[in-house]
């Protein structure tokens, strides 16, 4: 790990993308298209660097939870997502000469041999001011500090 490195939160809706499906995607790297919040999509443009460390959440499913690391392996770049009519994620506004969005690309670390839910999270004193834990917070890209990130990595093992 970077001495620089940053630590942040992802969620994804699984039966959109899950981190199986990460990990069955090439090179288990893909890119982090669709973000469409300004704040998240200032986040990966603005802060997310190589070698950033990442929680993957799963979000709406029947337990959220924290499932899985992995890295940011590509900073950011236009996302062409936003270019297709044909895309959920397109965005007429957004062209190739003045790009509105941007994704990284992130690879798998591990997945984490048992999720820790949402529920489990709130119990944890070292985590009680995390973002993701904040009531209203919907935010998709979210940081994470680097002594919640170490709670969450012991949780895991």
């Amino acid at each position: 790990m970077a001495k620089n490195s940053k630590f942040w939160l992802l969620k994804t809706e699984p039966e959109s993308f899950s981190i199986q499906d990460l990990a069955k995607s090439p090179k288990q790297t893909t890119c982090w298209d669709g973000v469409r919040n300004y704040q998240a999509r200032n986040f990966m443009r603005d802060e997310m660097r190589v070698g950033d460390r990442v929680l993957l959440y799963h979000s709406s499913s029947e337990t959220p939870a924290i499932v899985g690391l992995a890295g940011v392996v590509r900073e950011d770049y236009p996302d062409h997502t936003a270019w297709d009519p044909k895309d959920s994620h397109y965005d007429p506004g957004s062209t190739k000469e003045d790009p509105r969005w941007v994704m990284v690309d992130i690879k798998l670390e591990r997945i984490f041999r048992e999720p820790l839910p949402l529920a489990k999270l709130r119990g944890i004193a070292a985590l009680k001011e995390m973002e993701l834990l904040r009531k209203g917070s919907r935010l998709s890209v979210q940081p994470v500090r680097k002594a919640e990130f170490e709670a969450i990595l012991k949780l895991a093992q």
